[in-house]
């Protein structure tokens, strides 16, 4: 996603932010663009947790429903594959 940055370019990434920031405003801008990043992963882990709980709830309906129509028709359960140990008994 993001290109690989070297020690050249990162080099010159310091030397532009000390230009553009001062000495005495740099710490305080390194400390603001840390929170924001510590900030923005804890929401990204909070999201994907949330995605992941409700994608398991949704699988285990689903079975859920699978089962009770299985339970009131067991005509229409999957019939095993050919060739299958279950066909062959």
């Amino acid at each position: 996603m993001f290109p690989q940055i070297g020690m050249p370019e990162l080099i010159i990434i310091l030397v532009v932010a000390l230009i553009i920031f001062g000495p005495k405003r740099l710490p305080q801008v390194g400390r603001s663009l840390g929170k924001t990043l510590s900030e923005f992963r804890r929401s990204s882990r909070d999201i994907t947790e949330d995605v992941t709980a409700s994608v398991k709830d949704v699988k285990e309906e689903i079975e859920g429903v699978k089962s009770a129509v299985t339970e009131a028709n067991p005509m229409s359960a999957p019939k095993p594959a050919e060739g299958s140990p279950a066909e062959k008994a």
